[in-house]
């Protein structure tokens, strides 16, 4: 008789909670570094920022265990995403003069949010790659490949391509990133469907429902590493409906604030240093594997 997998709450909390708390702190760093450093100095800062992140996930290819490849992934897809797609957009939308959406005298989307779904044609670029040509672990994939492909999918997707720990946990962070604004800025547009339209709110109800399953496989996951990986889903899948409530002023989302709400944010960021500090002395007392459970 089969046994049931040990339910992993406490590596799972944990790995929910760092990705989680990069949420605010990486909304509240972007606005701080506009208000606090000169603006002639910003998009030089802005690029080697992207520029470390791009360096510390190809040190992740060569890291020695799951844990240090998945953390240097993740880390680095932050700075990466942060300095060569966020403030790139925002560069070029202020250098060509991209006007912000303003309702009731107050800007509820930043220019460089209002361009971004013009990067749609990309984005499928990458679903075709990822839908044809990659075997995978995300369920949501698994679910277009079956229904696209059918009894197919073994010849059509017949192999995984070269896998580098790194490199899933960095293009797993920007896809779930990349489609997670695309959703929003979508469904936030009145000319598709609007902010306060009955399918916006559903789309937010979806997933916070969502959230839970994707943490229910999380919590069958024994490895750091994959763990980690998958709180990546859960907290983006999760953080969408938070985004949505904020958007309606259904809360004040302080963290767009910073300088307004220190105390808070100081708290955050304590949590985030602790659990940092926590994964790499665990990173260091594991030995190193090659942990093959991922999300992408």
């Amino acid at each position: 008789m089969s046994t049931k997998p040990k339910l992993q709450w406490w590596k799972s909390i944990a790995s929910f909670l760092i990705v989680l708390c990069t949420m605010p702190l990486g909304h509240a760093a972007m606005i701080l570094m506009e208000k606090l450093l000169p603006h002639s100095l910003l998009p030089t800062l802005a690029f080697l920022l992207g520029f470390l992140g791009f360096v510390m996930v190809v040190i992740g290819v060569f890291a020695s265990t799951d844990t240090k490849q998945t953390l240097w992934g993740f880390f680095g897809g932050l700075l990466f995403w942060t300095g060569w797609v966020e403030f790139l957009f925002q560069y070029y939308a202020n250098r060509y003069g991209t006007l912000p959406e303003i309702v009731n005298g107050e800007i509820v989307t930043k220019p460089e949010y209002l361009i971004l779904p013009a990067t749609f044609g990309f984005w499928m670029m990458f679903m075709m790659l990822y839908i044809f040509s990659v075997r995978t672990g995300c369920d949501f994939l698994n679910w277009l490949q079956k229904f696209f492909f059918r009894d197919k999918k073994p010849r059509i997707v017949a192999r995984p391509m070269t896998r580098h720990t790194s490199i899933v946990t960095f293009m797993e962070l920007n896809m779930i990133l990349w489609t997670s604004y695309l959703l929003l800025m979508f469904c936030y547009d009145p000319r598709f469907i609007g902010d306060h339209s009955p399918i916006t709110f559903a789309v937010g109800i979806i997933c916070f429902i969502a959230s839970f399953f994707i943490f229910a496989k999380q919590l069958r996951l024994s490895s750091w590493g994959a763990n980690i990986r998958m709180s990546i889903a859960t907290v983006i899948v999760f953080w969408t409906p938070v985004e949505i409530l904020g958007r309606v002023n259904f809360f004040n989302e302080f963290w767009v604030q910073p300088l307004e709400h220190i105390k808070e944010l100081s708290v955050i960021l304590v949590a985030f240093i602790a659990l940092v500090g926590y994964f790499i002395y665990v990173s260091k007392k594991r030995k190193p594997d090659t942990n093959s459970e991922s999300v992408l």
